[in-house]
């Protein structure tokens, strides 16, 4: 891989860049405010403005001899995904990357009763949101197709980490399901999804889509109770199904609606990626850590603010 052009490029994008850095391969990014360009910057990637709903931003975009990174998420609302159309149609002939890969999401296997998934489980998008990711995993592999630019697929479980880590929930007093009624779920921290994007630009093959997930399912039941206990709040309160109908908000309440259990072998053996943390057990003391430094460089700036 000569370039990587992360589109995109928020807390996993930068991760990414951080990687590749590391490896000696050049990077570019795009960014739309001041903040993403010098976060970008600062990790020497050359940083293109481009704004993904805006398609007037996206002409000459420098994506010749790249492997693009993908890690847009579609916006709200229906059932496509704009940001992926306006990204491919600015494409010019001639100026074709030499690889996509899509950040897609498992939601796109719908729920399967907890059954364990494989990449041969045929889709089933039942959500608007994994209806829009579906759609643009449609688009691009069609326009990898039409263009013999190879796609890669990756179906992302739940991200954890120290950015990702549901405190205001924990402080706010967020009910749980209880254990006997919580679906199962699955999860992948946020360094070893950077380190599976390397891999998927690096190794990965024309039609190839991997299941990530750290192999380990559990619930989020059980989640928010191993938080709680590792940052010392109490226990989250449980209630039944029918009491979530009332005190979950939509968007959880659409996770917990689905399940499934998903396999992520091929992920492991294809793209030969051992995992920093293949369980959530394992993150634990670098979460609390990474936590703790977190909120202290919160803390710091918020003083500096005030003087």
């Amino acid at each position: 891989m000569k370039k990587l052009f992360i589109v995109g490029c928020g807390n996993i994008g930068r991760r990414v860049l951080a990687l590749a850095g590391a490896q000696g391969i050049a990077t570019l990014a795009t960014a739309r405010s001041q903040e993403r360009r010098a976060q970008c910057v600062a990790l020497g990637a050359t940083v293109v403005t481009a704004n993904l709903d805006d398609p007037g931003s996206l002409s000459a975009l420098p994506t010749a001899g790249t492997t693009v990174l993908f890690t847009a998420p579609p916006p709200g609302g229906g059932h496509t995904d704009p940001r992926m159309r306006n990204f491919l149609a600015a494409l010019a002939t001639g100026d074709e990357p030499e690889k996509i890969v899509y950040l897609s999401t498992s939601g796109v296997y719908g729920d399967q009763g907890g059954k364990l998934v494989s990449e041969d489980t045929p889709p089933n998008p039942q959500t608007a949101r994994a209806k829009r990711r579906f759609d643009a995993e449609t688009v691009v592999r069609a326009w990898g197709a039409k263009h013999r630019v190879p796609t890669v697929i990756l179906r992302v479980t739940g991200i954890y980490g120290a950015e990702f880590t549901p405190l205001m929930r924990l402080q706010s007093d967020h009910p749980v399901l209880r254990p006997e009624e919580a679906p199962p779920t699955n999860r992948i921290h946020a360094d070893d999804l950077a380190q599976i994007c390397l891999a998927a630009a690096e190794r990965g093959e024309d039609g190839d889509i991997f299941n990530v997930s750290d192999g380990q399912p559990s619930t989020m039941t059980e989640y928010f109770t191993v938080l709680a206990e590792l940052f010392g709040f109490a226990p989250p309160r449980q209630v039944s199904l029918a009491e979530a109908q009332h005190e979950m908000n939509p968007t959880m309440l659409s996770y917990l609606s689905e399940s499934r259990r998903l396999d992520n072998t091929r992920l492991c053996e294809k793209l030969g990626v051992t995992l920093k943390y293949p369980t959530l057990h394992s993150a634990l003391p670098d979460l609390a850590r990474e936590v703790a430094r977190l909120l202290q460089k919160l803390e710091s700036g918020v003083a500096q603010n005030k003087h």
